[in-house]
């Protein structure tokens, strides 16, 4: 193989008198060029071609595959938010059934119990009433009986009574006076008509005797006797506790 020269390794004497160098052993020269030189360099888009050429399947379309990735197991909110949703269902319908059910029930009820209570109350004091009237117009009736028992059944004389301590009953007095010999000369008088009588000393601030014709245990029978022998005594006749 002969050995290249490059032209600046040459001397221009050389070429000018056409001699050869010792080195070339009197082989021809050849002229050197390099492959790249004069072309300039490879573009990209050369290289782009020429691997485009090698790789004949570059360009064509790759088929998509589907890789299945198992579902990432992550806490759900669902039970947190259905909780809430149903409490806040429970209080809103609590909240709704004790406004408008048992609030009216119970207000209902009271004024159903306060409505009753007021009409027993109302009908006791009527049967109170109806029950004082009833004793009233009986102790009347029996006063009439009695003054008219009496007066059927008087005795020839009637007695004379000097009370000396208080009895707790109840006394239809017919007269009053300060002098116990005026009361004593009247119960004389009465005696002779058959009248029983019996007189009253003076007692609290009171200073006159008092002389009654008759006695009973009650305030209402004692007036109802009252009420029978004005028509004799006068309209002056009253009853005196003593």
């Amino acid at each position: 193989m002969a050995k290249r020269k490059k032209p600046e390794d040459r001397p221009d004497d050389n070429l000018e008198n056409g001699n050869e160098s010792e080195d070339s052993f009197g082989l021809p020269d050849i002229e050197y060029k390099p492959l790249n030189e004069g072309k300039g360099e490879v573009s990209d888009d050369s290289y782009s071609s020429s691997a485009e050429e090698a790789t004949p399947f570059a360009n064509t379309p790759q088929e998509e595959r589907y890789v299945y990735e198992p579902p990432v197991d992550e806490k759900s909110n669902a039970p947190l938010v259905i909780g809430l949703v149903i409490g806040a269902v429970i209080i809103v319908a609590g909240f709704l059934i004790y406004s408008y059910v048992y609030k009216p029930a119970k207000e209902k009820e009271k004024k159903e119990i306060a409505d009753k209570r007021a009409a027993d109350e109302a009908q006791a004091k009527r049967d109170n009433e109806a029950r004082l009237v009833r004793e009233q117009e009986e102790a009347r009736k029996r006063a009439i009986a009695d003054s008219i028992a009496i007066a059927n059944a008087k005795p020839e004389t009637g007695t004379i009574q000097r009370l000396n301590e208080r009895t707790r009953r109840y006394y239809v007095v017919i007269t009053a006076g300060i002098d116990d010999d005026l009361m004593m000369d009247y119960a004389k008088k009465l005696s002779k008509e058959g009248v029983s009588t019996k007189i009253i000393p003076p007692f609290g601030k009171t200073k006159f005797y008092r002389l009654a014709i008759a006695d009973r245990e009650t305030y209402a029978l004692a007036q109802a006797n009252a009420d029978e022998v004005k028509a004799k005594y006068g309209n002056e006749v009253w009853v005196v506790r003593y």
